[in-house]
């Protein structure tokens, strides 16, 4: 069956369980957190001294920046920019263009951008985003300690050291990381409606979803209850069942691609022994995971071709076209308000370990870097220093302007200005993908259902921090071992993970048979080599 249409960034090799397991993912992250919601403490960066007024760079000569972020633009984006730019304008004086890559053009267009030559400035970059593989391509400008003094002074004092370190590629730094690591789990929604129908009361894991599955197709012919689309969506289901049986995480390898196959390790093992497809326990949970996919497959649970579908689960759930909105618990904000704005009582179901854990997220699950050919990159470093640390540069790009988009409260909180709903805002928060900002200026919505309320009470007893946090795998050794890993995911293992295949014992067979044709072995030599050197430095 599998012979669908490969999606975007799925392009194979190693990152399935990057990506699932930092769900993140991406459209990853997040609406008003604080600072109790970071991963890592942000320290304070005294080691150098603060720059003189002979440091500051010249900025007399106006310039235009050019930004790429991923997702789609908010309706709402060009009356934010034009706030944003009305500021940068006088502050540095810059203005900003903001371009869009789309969730299902991701793995073909990113790449492109950089490598077109044309006018780009500054670019999202992730560890779960081909960061690795475009800064060993020269696509990303190197970055000193100098320049992000001099130019992005608030970041600069802010930044735990420890962050550029985990950036490092090839003993340069390529990405101006997160400030404030998302403190955030996996999740899926559910309708509380139709779960009481069904009689399932409080399920913690989802391949109990059976029965609520049964109940949407047997009530509901209009909507699908795994209704996956190509990219976000298409192995959190796979990814979460696996991580039923163990902690596992996709190996310290570079990612970019949520549907890939590799090496991998159990997070919660401390000697962080690297582990292939045919070690257990991976290979018995990804068969567990897979025998559960293809019933629920089999049975019309899932949408036939995820690939064609670039549909996010979270805004088909909101259409009533998806039984189950996936993602973490930080983007599933506007989902669980926008439901309850609509007289939805949702059930968040968080996806954990068997010990009831989840892996911490590193600086570089959110991060921007400088594209190489930026006419103006110093300049791109001041507009970002004022995006990402100043409060009220924050809060235009991450809730829009006040008034129009948000109100703020006596207490602190969120509110929407009178006409305005969860449905209708042209600037809902975590839309406009500055997933980078200093989410300590995050705060919370009055609109926040209790379920996501107490959802959020209980993140930081979830989350532990994995072996391998911080470490990044340079695939440069391997690079043609990799190259034919990616090619087959889509020919052999997405058909696994959506549960579209006959037999999964065969399907297993062929995938470990091509996957030792195609290197894997050197590649897991290589990855053992990186990850022992990490280790030892960590000590």
């Amino acid at each position: 069956m599998k012979r669908l249409k490969r999606n975007t960034i799925s392009t194979l090799a190693i990152a399935l369980l990057c990506t699932l397991t930092i769900s993140g993912c991406g459209g990853n992250n997040s609406t008003g957190n604080s600072a109790s919601e970071t991963s890592e403490p942000a320290s304070t960066n005294s080691a150098a001294p603060a720059a003189t007024n002979a440091d500051k760079p010249d900025n007399s000569k106006e310039v235009k920046l050019t930004g790429y972020l991923l997702g789609e633009a908010p309706k709402g984006m060009p009356a934010v920019l034009a706030a944003i730019n009305e500021k940068l304008k006088q502050d540095i004086n810059a203005t900003l263009e903001i371009n869009y890559i789309g969730w299902g053009d991701v793995a073909s267009k990113y790449p492109l951008v950089l490598a077109s030559g044309q006018d780009v400035d500054f670019i999202f970059a992730a560890d779960w985003n081909f960061y690795i593989s475009e800064a060993n391509k020269g696509s990303f400008l190197p970055l000193d300690e100098s320049m992000i003094q001099t130019n992005m002074p608030k970041y600069f004092a802010k930044q735990d050291p420890a962050a550029y370190t985990a950036a490092y590629v090839n003993g340069k730094q390529y990405m101006i990381p997160t400030t404030t690591p998302d403190r955030k789990v996996s999740v899926a929604v559910l309708r509380k409606d139709i779960l009481d129908k069904s009689g399932l009361v409080n399920p913690t894991k989802l391949s109990e979803l059976g029965p609520y599955f049964a109940e949407i197709k047997k009530t509901y012919p209009d909507m699908i209850p795994l209704n996956l689309d190509s990219q976000y969506d298409l192995t959190k289901p796979f990814s979460a069942l696996a991580s039923e049986k163990f902690a596992y995480a996709a190996g310290p390898l570079d990612s970019a691609d949520p549907s890939a196959v590799g090496t991998y390790t159990d997070t919660e093992d401390p000697t962080g022994k690297v582990l292939s497809i045919t070690d257990e326990p991976v290979l018995s949970s990804f068969k567990f995971a897979a025998g559960v996919m293809k019933e629920w497959y089999d049975a019309g649970y899932v949408n036939k071709n995820p690939f064609a579908n670039k549909v996010k689960s979270m805004n088909n759930f909101l259409e009533g076209k998806a039984g189950v909105a996936l993602g973490n618990s930080l983007d599933i904000q506007s989902v669980v308000t926008t439901a309850k704005s609509k007289g939805i009582e949702t059930y968040i179901l968080p996806f954990l370990s068997p010990t009831g854990k989840s892996i911490s997220n590193s600086w570089l699950n959110n991060g921007v870097a400088i594209a190489a050919n930026s006419a103006n990159p110093e300049r791109a470093l001041q507009a970002l220093d004022l995006l990402m640390e100043e409060e009220s540069y924050v809060n235009l790009a991450y809730y829009g302007i006040e008034g129009t988009n948000y109100v703020a409260t006596a207490d602190g909180k969120l509110g929407l200005p009178e006409g305005v709903t969860t449905e209708n805002n042209s600037y809902p928060p975590d839309a406009s993908g500055f997933w980078f900002v200093d989410k300590d200026f995050g705060k919370p919505s009055v609109d926040w259902p209790e379920s996501y309320v107490e959802l959020q009470s209980k993140v930081k007893d979830y989350l532990v921090a994995p072996t391998y946090l911080g470490f990044t795998f340079n695939t440069e050794k391997v690079k043609s071992e990799m190259a034919n890993l990616k090619t087959l995911s889509s020919q052999y293992f997405q058909p696994i993970v959506i549960g579209g295949v006959k037999d999964v014992d065969k399907a297993f067979d062929t995938l470990v048979s091509k996957m030792n044709s195609a290197g894997i072995d050197k590649v897991k030599a290589e990855v053992e080599v990186q990850a022992a050197e990490f280790l030892k430095n960590k000590q």
